[in-house]
């Protein structure tokens, strides 16, 4: 097999998704690009999943007990027999060129990986450009060259640092690079803790683009979007980022690791205000404001108002959402 065209296993993780797996499936089988394997891994459906998995006689299925996306990820990386490694959630779908795009560009370039824009369509139906207007990568937009933007070392670790604009399905990333596969202690952030952890083990190359390459959809069983904010602080700004914190410090430079402490603070000030607010719990309110002033008195000073301002912004915004559709009906 020639070195342009390396063999990619595709991931897809999968629980009680019967209803979209054979979506994500087909749209991999329908990729222009054909030097690739499927792994599905059932985290322990529940539903009719292992029926839809049957008719498909060239894809691998792994049947695991349920453990969380991460856990079933690595039990596809595993078997992943591909130079490069893609994972594809069971209810987004790549559109035909996406595999095609993103391999011709790392060997061109001999990047370590690449993540493409997307479009997102939320509960209420809409689609949107999602990457065009993410803070995150921003800045860099001015780099672009024949669609693409090449990032090296610092930028991707300042990036990374500052969120996540690479959720699973628009990534693809050499194997050597993710021989540990995700961290199955993380709740959420799975993908960030592993792309922290591939560009802070040495020096990365990558690059994004912001075609629209892939579709991912919003709903309420989605590991992120489908949660209730309350569960978002909790698991990923609290939970999860204090681990990120703790494993990542060592290979931090002091404004690197702030921003992280920055994040973690202020998730803790929004907690707070929600068990205030919604819960009229006055002794985990204390208890949250307490620990975020240890951490950083100076921060939770300045999170406090931005924390007012956002859930005014909210309501406010709820509110002209509901009107819209008063008015529309």
């Amino acid at each position: 097999m020639s070195s342009n065209q390396p063999l990619v296993t595709v991931i897809i993780p999968t629980y009680n998704r019967a209803s979209t797996i054979s979506n994500a499936i087909d749209s991999v089988l329908n990729q222009t690009y054909t030097n690739f394997e499927i792994i599905v891994v059932d985290d322990g459906s529940k539903d009719n999943t292992a029926e839809v998995l049957k008719k498909y006689t060239t894809v691998t299925t792994v049947h695991k007990q349920n453990g969380g996306q991460a856990s079933a990820r690595n039990a596809g990386l595993k078997q992943a027999k591909g130079s490069l490694i893609a994972s594809l959630d069971s209810d987004d779908i790549w559109y035909p060129d996406f595999l095609q795009e993103c391999v011709t560009k790392i060997v061109a370039d001999n990047l370590d990986f690449v993540f493409t824009n997307w479009d997102q369509q939320d509960q209420d139906g809409k689609v949107r450009d999602f990457l065009s207007s993410d803070f995150v990568i921003e800045p860099y937009f001015d780099r672009m060259n024949n669609g693409w933007v090449n990032l090296e070392s610092d930028d991707l670790r300042i990036i990374y640092v500052r969120g996540c604009p690479s959720p699973s399905s628009s990534v693809v990333i050499r194997h050597e690079l993710i021989q540990n596969g995700w961290n199955n202690d993380i709740r959420i952030g799975d993908d960030w803790y592993l792309y922290l952890s591939a560009v802070y083990s040495g020096e990365r190359t990558a690059a994004f683009t912001l075609k629209r390459l892939w579709k991912k959809y919003s709903g309420y069983s989605n590991v992120y979007d489908g949660r209730k904010r309350k569960e978002i602080l909790e698991h990923l700004y609290i939970a999860d980022l204090g681990k990120i914190m703790h494993d990542f410090k060592p290979q931090m430079n002091k404004s690197q690791y702030k921003i992280l402490r920055n994040k973690h603070v202020y998730g803790m000030v929004e907690l707070a205000k929600h068990n205030l607010v919604r819960e009229f719990d006055i002794i985990k309110t204390t208890r949250l404001l307490l620990k975020s002033c240890y951490l950083d008195f100076s921060q939770t000073l300045i999170s406090i108002p931005q924390v007012i301002r956002l859930g005014m912004q909210r309501v406010r915004d709820d509110k002209a959402r509901k009107a819209g559709k008063a008015i529309s009906q």
